[in-house]
């Protein structure tokens, strides 16, 4: 069965197309696909769909918290996004509290070598405290209890935005201990080639712990962060407001979106077991036309001029 369009493509999952590719990326689709152009290397991030029962937001149905990227931002100006951002080289320090399954555990269910899946576990939840404030932490023990309340960890999550501290200090610092086991993974998306810079993200699904709150900017103190506001939408919803030219939607989130809108409830999706495949938009240069294309997870696509 064929889902309907997402912004920057059409039709089937396998073989979705569309003619919206801007100009400056079109015209490195013909220098990339003529031998003038090397892709750039992607960079390994992490992404996480934090979502809130109807209960916790006295509304209908669950939500999604997505951030309003600032319009001065060379990646995604104006785009509404979820929580998230590139790994740190200290994200793989392994004196960072975990609690939860291993990352060996974790390198199993994401295909990578327990490092790299150590790495983008704490850069998720890292990059999750830093752009909402939400900590998927607890205290160090058997049972630790989740923290629950984000206004008391302002300063810290300041710190962690202006570099004055690491989130093994933080955890460290407070008794915590990273909750691995809150986080269900999702997708692995690699930016087109043809993009100037490219990241490779892995995609998490998480809940919203009770009595913490999403915020775009840290309580008492000035944002130095790459977003301008955040705000709970139901997957349908920020679908309909993107057909409607209300918000930006990336092709990564609406297929997310539209992923999680064939859902009943948040235990429901954190208890997928998703494959985890890249996917990879393509633009693809045909008879001198530029389109973009992109595979079902898992899929290669093969394409004559293709600027993959």
């Amino acid at each position: 069965m064929s889902e309907p369009p997402v912004e920057g493509f059409s039709g089937p999952p396998g073989a979705r197309s569309g003619p919206a590719v801007p100009r400056v990326l079109a015209e490195r689709a013909r220098d990339l696909s003529d031998g003038r152009l090397t892709p750039a290397v992607p960079r390994d991030a992490a992404t996480v769909i934090l979502l809130r029962s109807p209960e916790q937001g006295g509304g209908d149905g669950f939500e999604a918290f997505l951030l309003l990227r600032t319009a001065e931002l060379e990646f995604a100006p104006g785009a509404c996004v979820f929580p998230g951002g590139s790994v740190d080289e200290r994200d793989a320090d392994s004196g960072t509290g975990w609690a939860g399954p291993s990352p060996e555990d974790f390198g199993v269910l994401l295909d990578v070598p327990a490092e790299r899946a150590r790495a983008l576990v704490c850069a998720a939840i890292r990059e999750t405290f830093e752009e909402s404030g939400v900590l998927l932490a607890g205290q160090a023990g058997d049972g630790g209890a989740l923290v629950s309340s984000s206004a008391e960890l302002a300063a810290d999550r300041h710190a962690l935005l202006t570099g004055a501290a690491t989130l093994g200090d933080v955890l460290g610092r407070r008794g915590l201990v990273l909750r691995a086991d809150l986080l269900t993974p999702w997708a692995r998306w690699i930016t087109p080639e043809v993009s100037p810079r490219r990241y490779d993200t892995w995609f998490f699904a998480a809940a919203l712990p009770p009595g913490q709150t999403a915020t775009a900017a840290p309580e008492g103190h000035a944002d130095p962060g790459e977003s301008e506001s955040g705000t709970w939408l139901r997957p349908a919803a920020a679908l309909e407001a993107a057909e409607a030219g209300q918000i930006t939607l990336l092709p990564p989130t609406a297929v997310t979106l539209r992923e999680l809108a064939g859902n009943d409830d948040v235990p429901g999706i954190l208890s997928r077991r998703m494959t985890i495949a890249p996917r990879l938009p393509r633009v693809v240069v045909e008879d001198g036309k530029v389109r973009l294309t992109m595979s079902a997870p898992g899929e290669e696509p093969a394409s004559p001029g293709a600027a993959t």
